[in-house]
């Protein structure tokens, strides 16, 4: 089902953002956004059923560990969904109790109530922190090419592009091609197009309204296989951030 697969990539991509480099903690090591306790932040609501979809998965192979299992669905649905091929390595060994669950908080948000704390935000309190730099943060916001918002999720609505299951260059081309407008309803600040059927948030905005991000915009904007290079080596190492260990194996 390619509806699943951009939920398979939050999934992993939720798993994996939580690392900080300082404490050398969290990232996707240790499964533990199987936990409750972690599927109870605040950014990964709704993660709870794809998390029960990928159990049969498990039980038919338990030799993989959850965090393997969870990290191979996030390249696999990058790749299904007409993506580069993402380099993954096994070994992640899980965590055997919530104790190594980390502090909700560590993922990006969508808005923190004006444009430059939004920037300020997504660089030092989620990026950097992980070791991500400015070129890397805007390739891994290029997965907004997949899925769409849901109100009983993250509270806000909508696809970012028409194409909700296909990995492309897309986002880029209409986060500067579109005029993006305040969205007039009840929930959260989002943005909108003419038509009313494409979303931007807050956190996507800010790409174009920080200097040093729309460089990388504009130029992914025009180059798709530039993107897919840069989005696969970053995804990559988000992956693999805090894991030690890791090999190849034939997938």
């Amino acid at each position: 089902d390619e509806n699943l697969g951009p939920t398979m990539l939050r999934l992993a991509w939720h798993s994996s953002g939580t690392y900080d480099k300082m404490s050398q903690t969290g990232g996707s090591g240790g499964g533990t956004i199987r936990f409750k306790e972690e599927l109870m932040h605040g950014g990964n609501a709704g993660l709870d059923k794809m998390v029960a979809k990928l159990e049969p998965i498990k039980q038919q192979f338990p030799d993989i560990s959850y965090a393997d299992l969870y990290t191979l669905a996030g390249v696999t649905a990058i790749e299904a969904a007409g993506g580069p091929k993402v380099p993954w390595r096994a070994g992640r060994v899980d965590a055997m109790d919530p104790s190594a669950v980390t502090p909700d908080g560590r993922l990006p948000a969508a808005d923190k109530g004006s444009p430059k704390d939004t920037i300020a935000a997504l660089r030092k309190d989620v990026f950097y922190r992980m070791g991500f730099n400015d070129q890397e943060i805007v390739a891994l916001s290029g997965a907004h090419a997949l899925g769409r918002c849901h109100p009983d999720a993250s509270g806000y609505t909508g696809p970012w592009t028409p194409t909700p299951t296909r990995l492309t260059n897309a986002y880029y081309s209409l986060l500067l091609g579109v005029p993006w407008t305040l969205k007039e309803w009840d929930g959260p600040m989002q943005f909108e197009d003419p038509s009313g059927k494409l979303m931007m948030l807050p956190s996507d905005i800010a790409l174009i309204q920080d200097k040093t991000f729309r460089q990388y915009v504009v130029m992914y904007s025009k180059d798709r296989d530039l993107f897919f290079k840069d989005f696969a080596a970053a995804f990559q190492k988000l992956e693999e951030l805090g894991t030690k260990n890791l090999k190849k194996v034939n997938v």
